[in-house]
């Protein structure tokens, strides 16, 4: 069964991780191939903690405060970090920076 493809808002978001992890990885993340919402930043990305980080740091500048991976990798377990994607990233971003646009208006 193939997954249902993103919203159109979280696709966005999605480009925008994959801009920001070609910034922080290096060209030759592009030789891993296209990012899709299922690749995953352990087994996938092979991406060390250093350059979480600087994801992070990117994100914030981004989508502001309230988007904070590493809290968000700080509430998961071993194997829910190593297991999480890109397209879980994405979907968190939408629904927290959604709430805040919710919440200000």
């Amino acid at each position: 069964m193939a997954a249902d493809p993103l919203p159109e808002r979280t696709g966005a978001i999605l480009a925008e991780i994959t801009d920001m992890l070609v910034s922080v990885v290096g060209d030759e993340l592009l030789v891993v191939g296209e990012i899709t919402p299922a690749t995953t930043f352990n087994d996938d990305l092979a991406l060390e903690s250093i350059e979480f980080v600087a994801l992070a740091e990117l994100l914030q500048q981004r989508y502001g405060s309230a988007v904070d991976l590493l809290g968000l990798l700080a509430e998961k377990d071993i194997d829910q970090i190593l297991a999480m994607t890109v397209g879980e990233l994405a979907v968190h971003i939408d629904e927290v920076t959604a709430a805040d646009q919710a919440c200000a208006g």
